[in-house]
């Protein structure tokens, strides 16, 4: 390719022109000029870390002074949640043995004291009755003969002691006969046996005396419902009187029974044997199970309130009872033993008995769920303090 490198001459250029339709390329605008970027004000190093150590020294001081008021205003209250509802379950059982011929009550129903539950067969108690008192009044008859026996021991002894005079007096007649020649040695040798019978005869009456004297107990004008064998037949009478009246099983103290449906009629027990339960619902208190960390500042006698889950919007007024006399864990069944060199510390927990005054409108029962919590009437502070 070719190139001219020199301009053309005069002549010799050609003015080329265009369509009308073709615009000539208007010329570049020129691009503004940016703006000048005004230079940002340099900080001032001493005002911001001035303000940084403020915030680094203020904040922890107001956390901790905050957090120390608390805790030394704290402590008043101890709560748990772990506390139940309890009241007294008595397990009604016959102290005699039967066959159950009634059941007057039922499931849940409310019993007073001294209500009857069921009742037993009273016919095999009342022939017991029955034949003790046959033996009491044999017993008093033979305190009579015995009596009898005695006064009989004594007239014969008083007759006995009559012969021994009688036979010493003969024997002396003998003796003297003798003497002056005209008793044969023979009579008073006779003479000599009936005396000793005869004094053998009031030996044996004094020991049947005395023997008749102590089957009345020593004592003549004893009376006879206080001989020994009377009173033995009176306790037996008594027995007697207490299985027939055992034989109706009663209510000892309030409450609504349970466990019914298990027990029929016709059902043979015997004594011990639990039949029933009574829950004695008048009698109301919670058993809060406190941590042994909370006791230090519980006292019997100081102000608690509860609220039972079944009725959240309702606060019971209570006082602190009793505190247990153990931890919960050295009651049970088997009782842990950390003598082991896989021991870990767990924090005990020591029921707390507090007594409420439960709504009537709001019954409580056994076993509810609660939340306790006890006013110590003193903070961390009053405590530090005092000590």
């Amino acid at each position: 390719m070719n190139a001219r490198v020199t301009p053309p001459g005069k002549g010799e250029a050609e003015v080329v022109r265009m369509p009308a339709t073709a615009e000539a390329p208007k010329p570049a605008q020129p691009s503004p000029a940016p703006a000048p970027v005004a230079a940002a004000p340099e900080p001032e190093p001493k005002k911001k870390g001035s303000r940084r150590l403020v915030l680094m020294i203020v904040v922890p001081l107001v956390l901790v002074v905050a957090g120390g008021y608390f805790y030394l205003n704290g402590g008043r209250y101890q709560d748990t949640d772990n506390a139940y509802v309890t009241q007294p379950i008595v397990s009604i059982s016959p102290e005699v043995a039967g066959r159950v011929i009634e059941i007057p009550v039922k499931e849940n129903q409310y019993v007073k004291a001294g209500q009857e539950l069921f009742k037993l067969d009273p016919q095999p108690f009342q022939i017991a009755l029955e034949q003790a008192n046959a033996q009491l009044a044999s017993a008093r008859l033979n305190v009579e003969q015995l009596r009898v026996n005695y006064q009989t021991a004594v007239a014969k002894l008083d007759t006995d002691q009559q012969t021994l005079v009688i036979q010493q007096r003969t024997q002396q007649r003998n003796l003297d006969l003798l003497s002056k020649g005209v008793a044969s040695q023979t009579t008073v040798d006779q003479g000599a046996l009936a005396v000793q019978t005869a004094q053998q005869n009031v030996d044996l009456d004094k020991q049947a005396v005395q023997g008749a004297l102590a089957a009345l107990d020593g004592n003549l004008n004893i009376k006879t419902d206080d001989h020994p064998t009377v009173k033995a037949a009176l306790a037996a009478v008594d027995s007697a009187k207490l299985n027939l009246q055992n034989a109706t099983v009663v209510a000892p103290a309030a409450g609504v029974i349970s466990q019914i449906p298990i027990f029929n009629v016709g059902q043979y027990v015997g004594p011990g044997t639990t039949i029933v339960s009574l829950v004695e619902t008048d009698d109301s208190w919670i058993e809060a199970n406190f941590k042994e960390t909370q006791l230090g500042s519980i006292k019997v006698g100081q102000p608690a309130e509860v609220v039972i889950d079944s009725y959240p919007g309702t606060k019971l007024h209570g006082t602190v009872e009793s505190l247990g006399a153990a931890t919960g864990a050295e009651f049970s069944l088997i009782p842990p033993q950390n003598a082991t060199g896989n021991w870990v510390k767990v924090v005990q927990r020591v029921p707390v008995r507090i007594q409420v005054t439960p709504n009537p409108e709001q019954p409580l029962r056994s076993g509810m769920s609660a939340e306790a919590t006890v006013d110590t009437g003193k903070t961390v502070l009053d405590q530090m303090l005092n000590r």
